[in-house]
């Protein structure tokens, strides 16, 4: 599943491209999770400003409303000139003066909303419960241990929940998990203050470094303009179960969380 650095992978592959394009048409394919919200046909004419990310939600302000998508699952954004006519899993494309973005989603849990503004009742239904984006100044260390204090349940669920700090998908809470000493059983609330710290600058660090390295890719991801990641090729903990942790050399261990695999070592992480 894409997760937030995948999703701003994806928005800086084309955000300079598209900037400033005229939509020429808009053409949805099979339904997606949500209906598009308007008249497809409406939005021709319409300028495109800019791209901006919230969560792993893809925003693309236009001179009137906004696109807002959501490449689900198994989606991912493909921008270009020329493209050949859309396949069975190509459920919607923005045909631009300046290229075609394409919306390819196999399982068809991605989506396509159109809102006049963010302030629209759908917008804040899909955005409004989304907590601070990690890598910005409003993800605050103080707060986000006294978050923690109030959350029993067990540390990884609690990060894949989204309105303590947005984005931390399963491949990446494993990832800062480990890189703090923290083991994904442990409660949110029995976090010290130093631990809850370690914890959050581990969060800024391995998405920070995940965007650098282009996102992962473990089945098909690849940028709008068709490129890898190469994360997972320095993953620590995530898909090595049985391997031999990269520190210490202990097995590392998988167990299941809320339907979700979760990685660690139980030796970096004894608590």
């Amino acid at each position: 599943m894409p997760e937030l650095p995948e999703v701003e992978v994806t928005r800086r592959s084309f955000v300079k491209a598209i900037e400033g394009a005229e939509v020429l048409a808009a053409c949805p394919g099979k339904p997606l999770r949500w209906p598009l919200g308007c008249d497809a046909q409406q939005l021709a004419g319409r300028l495109v400003r800019t791209v901006d990310r919230r969560g792993k939600y893809l925003l693309i302000a236009m001179n009137r409303g906004w696109l807002l998508l959501h490449l689900g699952m198994s989606g991912s954004l493909l921008f270009a000139t020329g493209l050949p006519e859309a396949g069975l899993h190509d459920h919607f494309d923005l045909v631009t003066s300046q290229g075609t973005l394409r919306l390819n989603d196999p399982r068809r849990f991605g989506a396509v909303v159109y809102v006049d503004g963010l302030a629209d009742p759908m917008a804040h239904k899909l955005l409004g419960h989304l907590g601070p984006e990690p890598l910005s100044d409003g993800f605050d260390p103080a707060q986000f241990y006294l978050a923690l204090k109030q959350r029993k349940a067990a540390i990884k669920p609690v990060l894949l929940a989204g309105d303590l700090v947005v984005g931390v998908g399963n491949i990446y809470a494993s990832e800062a998990l480990f890189m703090a000493g923290i083991r994904p059983t442990t409660s949110a609330a029995g976090l010290s203050r130093p631990r809850a710290k370690r914890l959050h600058m581990a969060i800024r660090e391995v998405l920070a470094r995940a965007v650098a390295q282009g996102g992962s890719t473990l089945r098909d991801f690849s940028s709008a303009s068709g490129q890898v990641g190469h994360f997972q090729l320095e993953a620590m903990v995530y898909g090595r179960a049985e391997l031999p942790c990269k520190v210490c050399a202990t097995p590392v261990r998988m167990i299941r969380q809320g339907q979700r695999s979760t990685f660690y070592c139980p030796v970096c992480q004894k608590r």
